[in-house]
């Protein structure tokens, strides 16, 4: 375990380091000087002299990446003060630093992730289960049509109509707003709600099928047959092989749709003006922030190879017949 920890780790790294020579290069691609947006309309190339100087874009382009990753580990220092580790560097657009900007944002971002996860996983695997438990009956023949359907909605679709029915016409709900869990973990909950509700719908749909198929083709393996030869109830026999045995193709899914979810949060901060990594994400692309996309960038990977190596360390831990080697 701990050989394949290391060596996953190591191919994380590496493919963090490649993530980030490719976006800041491809940044310097662009025409428009980032310098230009901070000096204003009656810009003058001395004043434009001293915002490069102090941005640092007077540097050549591999001493200024250089400059950002050593940053990341030891801190550098900016005319309006010290960035520590790990530093991703100053914003362009208001002075802020990054990471101070990022962490303020990243909760709502988690928040949304960990709660629609949890949504679509409750949801999809159980009406998936109930689907394969009573396969062919009406109940399998409703959960199978819903899953369809639902499907194909997108956020920004269902997401104003949502709103629209719970909040603005019966007022059963209150507007989608974030507020930090550590204030009020019921407003926190009552306000993520729809949010949650709406960014899961198209996971739980898909999970819906996927865990009936998988279901219903572990009740058919030899092990499975043979428990019940034995005697075993057939809720036993459901539960403790073929549940256990859906999980391994669940998880591997799983494991790629982490990084789609998390695509799926900033949508959503967009859809329902929710200021998370999302809108910063998008913002910065549209102000050509570099520092501040490169940080979002960097730390989003980060999380969505993160994920992926739990997903596959817990494989061992879910199929005994599978080696970490």
């Amino acid at each position: 375990m701990l050989q394949f920890l290391f060596r996953r780790t190591f191919g994380a790294v590496v493919i963090l380091i490649l993530i980030s020579a490719f976006t800041f290069f491809m940044f310097f691609a662009i025409p428009q000087d980032p310098a230009m947006l901070m000096c204003g309309k009656n810009c003058t190339p001395d004043a434009l002299a001293i915002i490069h100087q102090n941005l640092g874009l007077d540097k050549p382009v591999p001493v200024q990446y250089w400059d950002f990753i050593v940053g990341i580990f030891a801190g550098r220092d900016f005319p309006v003060g010290h960035c520590a580790a790990p530093c991703f560097g100053v914003s362009f657009d208001n002075q802020q630093m990054v990471w101070d900007t990022i962490m303020d944002r990243f909760p709502l971002t988690v928040s949304l992730t960990v709660g629609g996860l949890l949504v679509f996983l409750t949801f999809g695997l159980g009406a998936g289960m109930i689907a394969a438990w009573k396969k062919g009956t009406s109940v399998d023949k409703v959960f199978s049509t819903a899953s369809i359907g639902l499907s194909s909605l997108q956020i920004y679709f269902l997401g104003p109509v949502v709103v629209g029915l719970l909040v603005y016409s019966t007022g059963w709900l209150d507007a989608p707003k974030y507020v930090p869990i550590s204030e009020s973990p019921s407003a926190w909950f009552m306000g993520l709600l729809i949010p949650w509700f709406v960014m899961s719908v198209i996971f739980t749909a898909n999970y819906t099928r996927m865990s009936r198929s998988t279901m219903i083709e572990q009740l058919q393996e030899e092990h499975v047959r043979a428990a019940r030869a034995k005697g075993m109830s057939s809720r036993f026999v459901f539960f403790r092989y073929a549940w256990r045995g859906s999980l391994t193709p669940i998880v591997t899914i799983l494991g790629m749709d982490l990084a789609a979810l998390f695509g799926g949060a900033m949508v959503t901060e967009i859809t329902f003006g929710l200021a998370g990594i999302g809108r910063l994400a998008r913002d910065s692309v549209q102000m050509k922030d570099l520092p501040v996309t490169m940080g979002v960038m960097l730390i989003s990977a980060a999380f969505i190879l993160l994920f992926n190596i739990i997903v596959d360390a817990l494989y061992a831990l879910i199929d005994p017949r599978v080696r970490l080697s």
